[in-house]
């Protein structure tokens, strides 16, 4: 078997046959340990072709065109040439990517003002190594799957840095929800939350994303675990994973209930919702209870992207129940991310944790598969009808790849 590997100007330098390295010129002496082959694509103008590798010369994906907190006015889907990886860069042909709230808060230009359109859109996907750069084939090779928490996920194909990749066993969409919203719920429990076994935990939008994993991660700490949803059908589901008292707002009187049923308050809130649900959970914290802000979806759609609390009474309430309120941002604990991942993958792998994702199976059009569908998923999601992380099946898996 031979196999070419290309320069910039087109010419072979080395071939390997057999797993022995003849050589051309000084590159002849690197020493070939395993039979492993590297694949260096970052210097080729002609990748797209290697080995009948299947990679087109176009793709679609989606970008952010204009800033708006309406993702369909926001953003486009656009064609354009496959994108070539450097040399520490890996090309993966995305099969899932995630739908997250804060999708609208990057559409709408809010985490970083000095970016201006047209920026890519999407920051979570998971599928296989289709090409890489030299630097990159030292840790991967074609066929390897990964997940990223990087911009641009919202493409068929997208270049992504070596360095922040997750390699995963599988193209599973369960691998997806650890990326960002398990993340959030563990670093953020752990670092912020500083649960005690027996203390109370309300987890609102409990039966979403990331909710799901902090009802979880509570009652592994022993807590007795509270979850607000919207519907029977999540507080069913919300009772397979642990916890505790599922509230249906819709049925019950969340305020109400919380007073009746918690006298002495709520010690942990893990909030993402924001607005008066806010304000409710400040007016129901225990003495010396944590409040932890990981979002408000409420006021996303909003031109501020901010929905009103009444802040003007917060530091009497605070002072009054030596209670704080703490936020949680993801990329300001990235150097807690790398032990996250791990435990959660060990979970996972242990039937320890749950991660229930939602392809759209019941929604009235049916699966979201094809980037097109990314536009109906969002909707969806700010519908409320989603149980579990909102996930889309960009490329099904090829029955013919050579991959």
């Amino acid at each position: 078997m031979s196999t070419s590997f290309l320069l910039r100007n087109g010419k072979r330098v080395f071939s390997i046959i057999g797993g022995v390295c003849r050589g051309t010129d000084a590159l002849s002496r690197v020493n070939f340990i395993s039979r492993r082959f590297i694949v260096d694509l970052s210097y080729s103008t002609h990748f797209m072709d290697f080995k009948g590798s299947s990679i087109p010369s176009s793709m679609k994906k989606l970008v952010v065109t204009k800033l708006s907190q309406n993702f369909r006015d926001a953003v486009a889907l656009q064609t354009v040439p496959v994108p070539t990886p450097g040399d520490g860069d890996l090309l993966v042909r995305n099969r899932f990517v995630g739908i997250n709230a804060s999708d609208i808060n990057y559409s709408a230009g809010r985490y970083d003002p000095t970016v201006k359109p047209p920026f890519d859109a999407g920051f979570e996907g998971i599928g296989e190594v289709v090409g890489l750069g030299l630097s990159a084939s030292a840790r991967y090779t074609v066929g390897d799957t990964v997940a990223y928490f990087a911009d641009g996920a919202f493409a068929e194909y997208t270049v992504i840095p070596m360095i922040k990749t997750v390699p995963v066993p599988a193209v599973k969409p369960e691998f997806l929800t650890l990326l960002l919203s398990g993340a959030t719920a563990y670093i953020a429990m752990k670092r912020l939350g500083d649960l005690v076994k027996g203390e109370t935990v309300l987890v609102t939008a409990a039966a979403g994303g990331t909710g799901q994993f902090a009802v979880q991660f509570a009652k592994q700490a022993g807590c007795h675990v509270v979850g607000t949803c919207s519907s029977n059908e999540k507080a069913g589901f919300l009772k397979t994973i642990g916890c505790d008292r599922p509230i249906n707002y819709t049925s019950e009187d969340l305020s109400a209930t919380l007073r009746k049923e918690y006298p002495q308050g709520l010690d942990v809130v893990y909030e993402s919702i924001g607005g008066r649900i806010f304000d409710m959970a400040v007016n129901n914290l225990a003495n010396k209870g944590r409040l932890i802000v990981i979002g408000f979806i409420s006021g996303y759609q909003t031109a501020s992207g901010v929905p009103t609390v009444k802040g003007g009474t917060l530091p009497v309430k605070l002072l009054q129940k030596s209670a704080s309120v703490r936020g949680f941002f993801l990329p300001h604990f990235l150097s807690d991310y790398k032990e996250a991942m791990g435990s959660m993958m060990q979970m996972f792998a242990k039937g320890k944790l749950v991660c229930e994702v939602d392809c759209g199976d019941m929604a009235p059009e049916g699966r979201f598969v094809g980037l097109e569908s990314v536009f109906r998923a969002v909707d969806y999601m700010y519908a409320g009808k989603n149980v579990g992380k909102v996930v889309v099946e960009v490329t099904p898996p090829s029955l013919d790849s050579k991959l």
